[in-house]
Order: structure tokens, then sequence, then C-alpha cells
């Protein structure tokens, strides 16, 4: 049996449980470089463990992914976070399961942006590996330097389908 996810949109209060939301917000802005600036701090929490370092990334889509799509793997990163934040306005679509031992595909929830918001997630929530609906779409990436024992995955018994928002 297959289980089919459809996208649900994107807000901070939904996706609390996994991370956070990364966008801007016109009552938390503080002006700089003489108010010609709006700048929007502590957008997310970047959580590292064991002395890890913070890596500042560029990640851009070679290969775009057509919607549906057949997921039966997620992977969580049990020593850090990771922000995802697009470069220019385009929708991500995101997959999502609470940080436990294991990964039922009936606890996966999926969620569409609005096409201006980034995500964080939480250090250990489990989640599909990045797509991009578009080539060349770029996103900055915030999240522990590469090493060894920070990336698990979670192959599914049950097939799941993520349909197109």
């Amino acid at each position: 049996m297959t289980v089919t996810l459809q996208p649900e949109l994107l807000t901070s209060e939904r996706f609390a449980p996994y991370g956070d939301v990364v966008e801007t917000s016109r009552d938390a802005s503080d002006a700089m470089n003489e108010a010609r600036f709006e700048r929007f701090d502590d957008l997310c929490k970047i959580d590292l463990i064991n002395d890890g370092q913070i890596a500042v990334s560029i990640a851009r889509c070679r290969t775009p992914t057509s919607l549906p799509l057949r997921l039966d793997m997620v992977e969580r990163h049990p020593l850090g976070s990771q922000a995802f934040v697009p470069l220019s306005p385009c929708k991500m679509v995101v997959v999502v399961a609470p940080p436990e031992e294991s990964v039922d595909a009936s606890a996966l929830r999926a969620f569409v942006t609005n096409g201006r918001q980034g995500i964080n997630y939480h250090r250990g929530t489990w989640h599909m590996p990045l797509i991009a609906l578009g080539e060349s779409q770029e996103f900055l990436v915030v999240d522990r330097a590469p090493g060894a024992g920070n990336c698990e995955e979670c192959f599914l018994e049950q097939g799941l389908v993520l349909e197109s928002p």
C-alpha cells in the first residue's frame, strides 16, 4: 500500500515541531546603515553539538524534480540543524517527520512554501533530501560543516507519493 501526501501551506505554527520558518516580518525588523536597510535578526536557531562548526553554503539545482514523486527514504542530521533559504523567489516542497528513532510513512507531513520562505530543520528532524522544482534554483544552506556521523537515512517500509501542491 502507498501513502499519498498532499502538501499543505507552510506556516510557523504548523512547522514548529520540525523546525523554523525563515521569513521576514514587518514587525520584527530593525533599521541599519543609516536606515537604508531593514534587518531581520535571529530568524532561526542554528543548533550544533559536539564542537561543530557552522558552514554557510549555496546549493544550485542541476536537475529539477517533477511531482508527483515517489519517496522511499528520509534523512536526518543528529549533530546539527539544517537551513535552506531560496536566494530568489521559488516555491519549495518539504516532507518531515518527528525526530524519533525510526519513521513510519503515516507520520510524514508535507508543506509547500509561499515562494519567499526558507526552512530550518531542528537537529534530528527526519526530512526528505532537498528538491527544487526549477533548474538553477539556488539555496543558501546553513548547517554543520560536513563530517562523519551527521547524516542518517531511514528507508520507508511503506511507499510514499508526494503530490503536486
